[in-house]
């Protein structure tokens, strides 16, 4: 009798084993998905930042605001120094999104979005939107952006956008 009840042990610390294992791989699963959320949520964060960024550039210069239209801004990095006004700003604002404020030891731009793109367009008179798109870690339960900035760019259901809408009012007239 006492030969059974030790087999029977045996069997109890397998099956503990095996359910502590299923709840580890579940920890571990879980683990990935706040790693890609968290990855997400720093994107948008970034990109919240550098639209605004460009609505404040585009305030400030209200007389040149048809300078900052411009779609797929960002895509590479260039030099700025001889530039002044709205072209100075586009310039600065297309090397942030293309990463140039943080550069790894081996020279690799990472300081921005995936695949991070510009567009500034003026879908009525005198009210710009000002939209950043990159691409996003993965396509499921997300939605289609309604800003057509960096469309056909990224795998299907993996863009993602970020706009603002700046008025510039009339020169003359009240704002």
């Amino acid at each position: 009798m006492n030969a059974r009840q030790a087999g029977f042990s045996m069997i109890e610390v397998l099956v503990t084993i095996a359910i502590l294992m299923i709840g580890l791989l579940g920890l571990a699963a879980l683990q990935t998905n706040a790693t890609v959320a968290e990855m997400e949520a720093y994107q948008r964060s970034q990109a919240l930042v550098l639209v605004q960024d460009m609505a404040d550039r585009i305030s400030a210069n209200k007389a040149n605001a048809d300078s900052y239209k411009g779609v797929d801004i960002g895509l590479t990095v260039a030099n700025c120094a001889a530039l002044t006004g709205a072209a100075l700003d586009v310039c600065e604002w297309g090397n942030k999104l293309a990463g140039a404020a943080e550069v790894t030891g081996s020279g690799g731009k990472t300081g921005a979005m995936i695949g991070a793109r510009g567009c500034v367009t003026e879908p009525t008179p005198n009210y710009y939107m000002v939209t950043i798109a990159w691409q996003g870690f993965s396509a499921v339960g997300t939605a289609t952006p309604g800003a057509t900035c960096g469309l056909g760019a990224y795998g299907t259901g993996q863009r993602r956008t970020v706009s603002i809408v700046v008025r510039v009012g009339l020169l003359g007239t009240a704002t």
